[in-house]
Parts: structure tokens; sequence; C-alpha cells
């Protein structure tokens, strides 16, 4: 999918507050519209990110709203999450997501060069956009400790799941960027979603079959799967 190259794509300030609430109804419809749930935020919460400098936005030519993305820091900047990537319904499907998430992608590592980003997904979509700027998929075991990263996940409709595996495991992914993994890892390492997504789909379908049966021991279970991508 190519990336839209009519749009604005740039870092958030004082003059986008006004969209606070939009974003984050938008966000919630889709969360509702897809079956999944994901952290709800508040218009207040986003109004900050923006004035932080933590957030971009994506405007038509015409100067509606678009697309939006946040950054979010845990374990004292140790760790850096892509959160809240948006696409408002009308300009879907045409590679905007695609360049939003490439370019928070980028404040992110000026900002905060030596950490790790990583997100928690369920979307193929964002799953292949990830691959493509150089995550790959961790276990939970490998994401920041930080108790106000997981009461994030209070709001999601999965959360009872993620509790009840001792936060070791939920349906979604997570994918991680490591700097230094990243400088000493040959390419031919690296997991390509587009080559391995039928791996994927499988790996998907045996997590969540493991997760709704309640078995234990899921993280053992989900590193022999990640094996499968030759990490």
């Amino acid at each position: 999918m190519k990336e839209r190259t009519d749009f604005i794509i740039t870092v958030a300030g004082e003059k986008h507050l006004h969209l606070a609430e939009t974003i984050c109804d938008e966000m919630a419809a889709s969360a509702q519209a897809r079956g999944t749930g994901i952290a709800r935020r508040t218009p207040e919460y986003v109004a900050g990110k923006i004035m932080e400098g933590k957030a971009v936005i994506a405007l038509s030519a015409e100067g509606e709203w678009a697309g939006f993305c946040y950054i979010e820091t845990w374990g004292h900047g140790k760790y850096v999450a892509n959160s809240g990537l948006i696409v408002a319904p009308k300009f879907r499907k045409g590679g905007l997501a695609k360049a939003i998430k490439k370019k928070i992608f980028e404040l992110s590592r000026t900002k905060f060069p030596e950490s790790k980003i990583f997100g928690l997904t369920t979307g193929l979509a964002v799953m292949k956009i990830n691959s493509e700027l150089g995550y790959e998929p961790v276990t939970y075991s490998e994401l920041t400790d930080d108790e106000e990263f997981w009461k994030g996940c209070r709001s999601c409709v999965n959360y009872d799941i993620l509790q009840s595996k001792d936060r070791k495991n939920c349906l979604c992914t997570a994918m991680m960027f490591d700097p230094e993994e990243e400088k000493n890892k040959p390419k031919s390492k690296f997991w390509d979603f587009a080559r391995d997504s039928k791996l994927y789909e499988r790996f998907m379908k045996v997590k969540q079959e493991l997760l709704l049966r309640n078995r234990n021991k899921e993280e053992k279970k989900e590193k022999t799967l990640l094996s499968f991508f030759n990490f």
C-alpha cells in the first residue's frame, strides 16, 4: 500500500486542541466496531499529549482532521509506546495510517533515541506497519513493568483475560523496536510480516485458543510459537 502524500502530517500543537474530543470519540467508536478493546482516553489526556509535543496529527488539504497518534513513556523513559493511532473513517484504506505511524515513529526516535518502542495490537494492518518499521513480536515479559502502563488496560473489554493470566498474555500481540538490536541484528533475521503472514495467522489462532481454554503457562507456549519466526 502506498503512503498518502495529499495530507499534512505534523507534530500537533495548541491550534489542534479543539480536536481532542473528536479524536477520543473516534477512537472509542473504532474499538467498538472492531469488537476489541483499547484503553479509553479522555479529551484532557489527549490535549496533554498535544501540549507536550508528543502527538502527530494529519489534516487533509482542506484542513479537515484526518488522523492522529501520540507517544507515551514508561519506566522513566526506558520504554516508549506509540498509542491511539486513529484515522477518520472517510480517509481509511488509503495508506494514511502507515504515514502517520511512520511520522510518530520518527518523532519517538528523535525524542527518545535510546528507548525501546513497543505496542500491543490485535490489528493485522498495524502489525504490518510495525513490521516495516522494524518492530518484532515479543512476549509480554519483555514489556515494561510500569504499573501505570498496565492500568491503561483496565478499560479494555479483554482486561479480565489479561488479569487471569497475571499480565503474561492476552489477545493482543506485543511488538517491539529495540534500537540496540536494530544496530546489531542481521537484516536476514528481521521479521517480515508479508513473508510470514500465514505463519502469524496460525500463531494468533493457536494463541487465542490457548487463552480461551483458560490453560496455564501460556507465556512458555507463546515463546515456543514465536520461535517459529526464527528469532
